[in-house]
C-alpha cells in the first residue's frame, strides 16, 4: 500500500500549478463578476494535452487514469481557480469516460479526438426538474423513428450547456412499465445540443458565473442511432462510468479549494495583527485551522481510494459517494473558517475566500445530497433496507 504519488503523478500536479499560475485573482475576480466561461484556462489547458489526460493515446490523450484526472482538477481548484475553473474542466474529464468504455471504435475516433483538443465542448445532460435524484423515473423520452431517434423532455442543472455544442444526454426509450428491472429502458446518447430544437436557458446562481448552469427545453430533437452510446436500453449500466468518475473529481477538486482557502486563512493569520501579536498565534484562531487541515486530509485519502479502485476496475460506488460527502463536508467548512479567519476582511472580495465561500457550498447539495449519500451508504455497505 502506498500513499505517495508517483514521480510522474507529482509532476503532473507541479505542471497543472504552473499553467494555472497564470490566472490570478484578478482574473477570476473578473470571471466571478462578469460571468464568461474561462476559455483561456480551457485552451492552456488542452493545448498542454491536460483535457485529455483520462482518454486512450490512440485518440491523441495521455492514456491515463481517472486517478490522474482528480490530481488534474485538485491543483486547477487548489491554484486559486476555485470551481470556477475546476468545473470548467472536470466534465471533459469524466462524460467521455463513458465513450471511452462503452464507445464503438468508430465513435471514439469521431469524438474523442476534438474533445482533447479543446474544439469541442460536451454538456452532461442527466438531472431533471421533476425527478431530480431519482434517474430510473426520468422522463425524458427517445422515440425510435428508422434511423433516428426523437427526443422531447427537459433537464435542468446543466453544466456548460451556453458554450457547448455536444452534450451526453440520458432518455428512457422504452416505457418503465414496459421493462422488468427497473435500470432498463433508459439509453445514452451522445449528440449536438441542435439550437433549433433545444432552448438553453441560463439560471442565476449564488456563486460559479464563470460556469453557467441551465435549464434545457428539447422539443423534437432528431438523433441519428449512431449518436446512441451503448446498447438501446442499458444506458444506465453506462453511465455509472460517468458518475462514479463524476463524484471522485468533485471530492478532489473539494479538498482543492479547502486547501486554497486555508492556505489564505494561515498567511492572513500570520499577518494580521491585532494587540501587539499575530492573530495566528491565538489557539481560537489555530484550532479551527487545524481541524479543517485534518478533515481534508482525511477526505483526500478516500476519494483517491476511490480512484484507484476505479482504475483497477473495482467496485467503487460506495467509495466515490463518500468521498463526495466528507470532502464537502471538510471543504464547506474550510472555507466557512477561511471567511471568519480573516473577520471582517473575509466578506470583501479582494481576498477570494467569500468567492470559495460561495462556490463550494454547491458540491454540499450536488450532484447527490448528503442525505441521499447516507442513505447509499447504509443500504450497500450495512445491509440496511432501501429507504428510497
Amino acid at each position: 500500500m502506498d500513499f505517495i504519488f508517483s514521480e510522474e503523478q507529482q509532476a503532473i500536479r507541479e505542471a497543472v500549478l504552473k499553467t494555472c499560475a497564470r490566472f490570478g485573482d484578478d482574473y477570476w475576480t473578473k470571471r466571478d463578476r462578469e460571468g464568461g466561461f474561462p476559455d483561456e484556462l480551457y485552451q492552456a489547458l488542452a493545448q498542454d494535452g491536460w483535457l485529455g489526460i483520462a482518454m486512450p493515446k490512440e485518440f491523441g490523450g495521455s492514456g491515463l487514469g481517472i486517478t490522474e484526472g482528480a490530481i488534474l482538477v485538485q491543483a486547477v481548484n487548489e491554484s486559486g481557480a476555485g470551481l470556477s475553473g475546476g468545473s470548467a474542466i472536470g466534465g471533459n474529464i469524466f462524460a467521455p469516460n463513458v465513450i471511452v468504455v462503452y464507445g464503438t471504435d468508430e465513435q471514439k475516433q469521431r469524438i474523442l479526438p476534438s474533445l482533447i483538443r479543446g474544439e469541442v465542448r460536451s454538456a452532461f445532460a442527466v438531472t431533471e426538474p421533476n425527478t431530480g435524484l431519482d434517474t430510473l423515473k426520468l422522463r425524458t423520452r427517445a422515440v425510435r423513428d428508422g434511423d433516428r431517434y426523437i427526443l422531447n423532455g427537459r433537464k435542468v442543472w446543466i453544466s456548460t450547456a451556453q458554450v457547448s455544442q455536444k452534450m451526453l444526454i440520458l432518455a428512457r426509450t422504452t416505457p418503465i412499465d414496459q421493462v422488468k428491472r427497473a435500470t432498463d429502458g433508459l439509453s445514452l446518447f451522445y449528440t449536438d445540443i441542435d439550437r433549433r430544437y433545444v432552448t438553453v436557458r441560463e439560471i442565476e446562481k449564488m456563486g460559479r458565473k464563470a460556469v453557467d448552469s441551465n435549464e434545457l427545453f428539447i422539443d423534437n430533437l432528431p438523433i441519428p442511432v449512431s449518436d446512441r452510446i451503448g446498447e438501446e436500453g442499458r444506458g444506465f449500466h453506462c453511465i455509472l462510468h460517468g458518475l462514479n468518475p463524476e463524484r471522485i473529481l468533485i471530492a478532489a477538486g473539494l479538498v482543492g479549494i479547502g486547501r486554497a482557502a486555508l492556505k489564505r486563512a494561515a498567511a492572513y493569520a500570520g499577518q494580521r495583527i491585532v494587540f501587539d501579536r499575530p492573530i495566528g498565534m491565538n489557539q481560537g484562531v489555530q484550532h479551527p485551522l487545524a481541524e479543517c487541515w485534518m478533515e481534508l486530509e482525511a477526505a483526500n485519502l478516500v476519494a483517491f481510494k476511490a480512484a484507484t479502485l476505479y482504475d483497477q476496475g473495482q467496485p467503487c460506488g460506495s467509495y466515490a459517494n463518500a468521498a463526495k460527502y466528507l470532502a464537502a463536508q471538510a471543504a464547506v467548512k474550510a472555507c466557512e473558517t477561511a471567511v471568519l479567519t480573516h473577520g471582517g476582511f473575509g466578506y470583501a472580495k479582494e481576498y477570494q475566500v467569500e468567492r470559495y465561500l460561495r462556490e463550494v457550498l454547491i458540491h454540499w447539495i450536488a450532484p447527490i445530497s448528503p442525505q441521499l449519500v447516507k442513505c447509499f451508504i447504509a443500504e450497500k455497505e450495512l445491509g440496511l433496507p432501501k429507504s428510497y
